[in-house]
């Protein structure tokens, strides 16, 4: 029996199938929340792209936020600091949300933990006045991306926003991208980057609020480390 069928509790497939050894296996969990470590795997960009994200984060204490799967690192945290109301995060693996519950047990501000998959999300239409994705939707096949991207247009309120901290599209000119060893590198560990990178985002999330008669009302975006990294926010109305 293939390996990654003991992680498939509870969880997608692909999740299971391609990144057991990074978010699923307990030693994995415990070596990858090291600062150190998932600075590097961002070729040294964590604090850079988490300093780009947390301006856009909501300052009204009256409006419900959501943080769309775990992350390593102090993202959590620093979310929280700035969310007196607390903040709702969702993910389909428990012992991700223990790691978050365990990184912010000593915040005065609550961390509401949901197991759920992103892809079907059990939250009312309108929701949520903002939700923040850092780092998720490479990871998944396409047909998940677009379920993904559809739950979050029904759950955001007219008025909210998204917060989405990713890969750049195609980065044909960075170096990572044009050395052929270090872009099949990475497209080995994350294959479904390739997809990604050729995947309108702002497009499928334009035609999901369509469905749930809302629309784009603004875009803003930062690029980080020569356009291989993207911050964007993006308000609905």
């Amino acid at each position: 029996m293939a390996l990654y069928r003991r992680f498939l509790d509870g969880v997608p497939w692909y999740l299971a199938r391609y990144y057991w050894w990074a978010y699923l296996w307990d030693k994995s969990i415990w070596f990858f929340d090291h600062q150190l470590i998932i600075n590097a795997i961002l070729f040294g960009n964590y604090r850079k792209l988490q300093a780009i994200t947390l301006p856009h984060v909501t300052t009204d204490s009256r409006h419900r936020v959501l943080q769309l799967t775990c992350v390593y690192g102090e993202l959590t945290g620093k979310l929280l600091e700035r969310l007196p109301q607390g903040m709702y995060i969702a993910d389909a693996c428990v012992d991700q949300l223990k790691l978050a519950q365990c990184k912010t047990r000593n915040s005065n501000h609550s961390l509401h933990c949901v197991r759920l998959n992103a892809e079907s999300l059990s939250f009312a239409d309108n929701s949520f006045d903002q939700i923040i994705v850092f780092f998720l939707f490479h990871e998944m096949p396409r047909d998940a991306r677009e379920r993904t991207i559809n739950e979050i247009a029904r759950t955001l309120r007219p008025g909210g926003s998204l917060i989405l901290t990713e890969y750049a599209p195609l980065p044909q000119r960075h170096l990572l991208y044009r050395f052929p060893l270090t872009r099949w590198t990475i497209s080995r560990l994350e294959p479904f980057l390739p997809d990604f990178w050729r995947h309108n985002i702002k497009t499928s999330f334009e035609e999901s609020l369509r469905m749930h008669d809302k629309s784009l009302s603004t875009e803003a975006h930062a690029d980080c480390f020569s356009r291989f990294y993207r911050v964007a926010s993006l308000r609905i109305k």
